[in-house]
């Protein structure tokens, strides 16, 4: 029986090469099952919208629009059909990655809203989506999954690293770059990597691939930008573990749904006492060696269960 090939739409700037979503794969050009992952295929007989809510792409960059904006930016329906190939409504999927935040929780309503006169399914990490729902995982490592579901843990030499970024656009990433802030004032020794971070950062630089600013750590701090529901649990716990980090992990209960105990660790707060716990827990790797087989099974969900081509074969199935 021949595949079923999987288009896609994104509105994340630069994610349309052919092999997206490739390397989550054990078998040639993005074959799970019985699909194929083929983003820019002309006639697909499914078409994912990730992250994509009709915005044409515009100079400034700009990420939240008001719905007056919107209105300026939004493909009509007359240009919305070429990009949507022909495939009927019901085999359109619309998966949002954006958590509620409040500074934007209007605008995924909308966007959910606006999904609804193209797309069958449509949800996201929110209890506003017609589909409420943890994202399917895509991780960051280039490394093949052949390597990744077959290898043991890399060498640990070192002890924490975080990986994060300078986005300050809404209270909790601000909250979040004031833990930052804290974390380096209090002189523990935790290795720093990411883009766009503010002039005090003492960061060791940005990365082109995750994998070797994570695997030669024990633990990694793996912190949201939104802890307050049961649906959002990113990538950042995802690559962690792959990366046979043991998380430090704040974010909201979705995580326990999803992974088996004793695979992270809590982070209590973003504060002195969530600066105490790290320091604690990062001082020996004695917790990392606890939690070692908890983590390899993760890492067994996360490539086999949670991974979104698993999620889309899945859907497939239904037609």
């Amino acid at each position: 029986m021949s595949k079923k090939i999987v288009g896609m739409l994104s509105g994340y700037p630069n994610l349309n090469q052919v092999d997206w979503l490739w390397q989550q794969s054990p078998h040639s050009f993005g074959v799970w099952g019985n699909i194929q992952m083929l983003a820019n295929a002309a006639k697909p007989d499914f078409l994912l919208l990730y992250n994509f809510a009709g915005l044409r792409k515009v100079s400034s960059k700009k990420f939240f629009f008001s719905k007056e904006e919107r209105k300026n930016v939004s493909y009509s329906p007359e240009e919305m059909q070429p990009l949507l190939k022909g495939v009927p409504k019901e085999r359109i999927i619309f998966l949002w990655r954006e958590p509620p935040l409040e500074e934007i929780v209007s605008r995924n309503i909308a966007c959910y809203e606006w999904a609804k006169e193209y797309c069958g399914y449509i949800s996201g990490p929110d209890d506003a989506a017609p589909n409420p729902d943890y994202m399917p995982a895509i991780w960051y490592h280039s490394n093949s999954f052949r390597e990744l579901n077959e290898m043991g843990s890399p060498e640990k030499v070192e002890a924490c690293c975080w990986i994060t970024s300078g986005i300050n656009r809404t209270a909790n990433h601000r909250e979040r770059l004031e833990f930052l802030k804290l974390l380096q004032s209090s002189e523990f020794k935790c290795d720093l990597y990411g883009r766009n971070l503010p002039n005090w950062v003492k960061t060791s630089g940005e990365l082109s691939n995750k994998w070797y600013g994570m695997a030669p750590y024990y633990y990694n701090l793996a912190i949201e930008n939104y802890a307050d529901n049961k649906w959002y649990v990113s990538e950042k716990m995802w690559d962690a573990l792959l990366a046979w980090c043991l998380p430090i992990y704040y974010g909201g209960s979705a995580a326990d749904k999803l992974l088996p105990p004793g695979s992270f660790l809590r982070l209590p707060s973003l504060d002195e006492k969530g600066v105490a716990y790290i320091k604690e827990v990062t001082a020996t790797p004695e917790v990392w060696y606890a939690a070692k087989d908890a983590i390899a099974e993760a890492r067994q969900i996360i490539l086999h269960q949670r991974n979104l081509l698993e999620w889309l074969s899945n859907f497939a199935k239904n037609f």
